[in-house]
């Protein structure tokens, strides 16, 4: 049998008309964010800049019924940022739809592994065919 170094995997993105009210990414973002009690950690987490995370998250906050982060300001160690209740829910019902998703789909996975070159894509040509 082939190795396959690569993930091979179904990716969920929820739309609300023109927007990905949450994705792969934002549920990741979502979970740093409930790691690290911060949106810029969050975003330092997954190497992407604050005003990009702070938009993701105001994205989400605006598409559901309620804000999935609340933030907190001042204090002694400045503010911080936290999932809401809802905020939990919507992560731990994206996670268990995407678990469902990987599991019917296992099987058609596995068919695509067959055709799939076990190394990754061949570099771009730079030719034009003859």
């Amino acid at each position: 049998m082939q190795k396959h170094s690569h993930v091979i995997a179904p990716r969920l993105r929820i739309l609300l008309a023109e927007a990905i009210t949450i994705g792969p990414g934002k549920a990741e973002l979502l979970q740093r964010i409930a790691e690290k009690g911060s949106i810029s950690a969050a975003a330092r987490a997954m190497s992407m800049s604050y005003r990009r995370a702070w938009l993701l998250v105001d994205t989400m906050n605006r598409s559901f019924v309620g804000p999935l982060v609340g933030t907190a300001t001042g204090g002694t160690r400045g503010g911080g940022a936290y999932l809401t209740e809802l905020g939990k829910e919507v992560l731990a019902h994206y996670e268990a739809m995407e678990d469902k998703a990987n599991t019917a789909l296992a099987e058609d996975i596995a068919r695509f592994r067959q055709w799939l070159r076990p190394d990754g894509p061949l570099p771009p040509s730079h030719g034009t065919p003859e």
